[in-house]
């Protein structure tokens, strides 16, 4: 790791800068995949931060699958995201964006099965709606954060919980942001990767549509680890 790397600034948590100090060495290429990461006590001494600030770090990165930590040896770079990441999302809010995918994991695939056993036919049309939007901002390679947003909203919506709605609306900004990153690199990938993303939106829907709460769920939840995957992961490109 280069040590004449800028000093952490202290406008963010220390932790999420960190992160994105060596997220930017992992995407760069300065640290290649299996490359081991330098000491604790280095990475201490070249940003300037405690070890705490360094252990919070080091395991977020290791919760994204960006880096491994092997037991007496030190952590090693696992796998390197997309050159395009830093290009849609600066390095140090990119921890923040994972956390709010991680948190979504859990009370959307609430929302979707709780959609499938009590959405109405003005509910399915609104999803049929922002689904269609979606699909057709995507199939032209148009920004589709707010469609997306929309669609997940309609879900919550769906779901006739208040709460859900509230939850999402409360984090939209960070939603949005995360959003704008995972549809950025997907506009700029293959007609596969655009195919896949718009699938499994409508998997979601067709559960719904089909009253099924446990496929519902699932595809929720399956949707929002892959697209947590394909912000970290430069494999999935295609």
């Amino acid at each position: 790791m280069d040590e004449s790397t800028l000093k952490i600034r202290k406008r963010m948590t220390l932790a999420d800068q960190l992160y994105g100090q060596i997220l930017e060495q992992i995407v760069s290429g300065t640290l290649q995949q299996g490359d081991k990461l330098p000491s604790e006590n280095q990475i201490c001494t070249a940003f300037g931060v405690s070890r705490p600030v360094v252990r919070e770090a080091l395991r977020r990165l290791q919760d994204d699958g960006l880096i491994e930590a092997r037991r007496g040896v030190g952590s090693f770079v696992r796998r390197r995201p997309p050159q395009g990441l830093i290009q849609f999302a600066t390095a140090d809010t990119v921890s923040g964006l994972m956390r709010a995918l991680e948190a979504r994991m859990s009370f959307e695939a609430a929302a979707a099965r709780f959609a499938a056993m009590r959405a109405g036919q003005r509910d399915i049309s609104r999803l049929r709606i922002a689904l269609a939007e979606l699909e057709e901002r995507m199939r032209r390679r148009l920004p589709a954060s707010d469609a997306d947003f929309n669609f997940h909203i309609a879900v919550a919506e769906a779901s006739k919980n208040e709460v859900f709605v509230i939850l999402l609306q409360s984090v939209r900004e960070a939603i949005e942001s995360a959003m704008n990153v995972a549809q950025g690199l997907t506009r700029g990938g293959t007609e596969n990767r655009i195919q896949r993303v718009m699938q499994e939106h409508r998997q979601i829907y067709e559960a719904i549509v089909a009253r099924d709460p446990d496929a519902a769920g699932l595809n929720m939840a399956h949707h929002l680890l892959q697209a947590r995957q394909r912000v970290t992961d430069n494999a999935r490109e295609e």
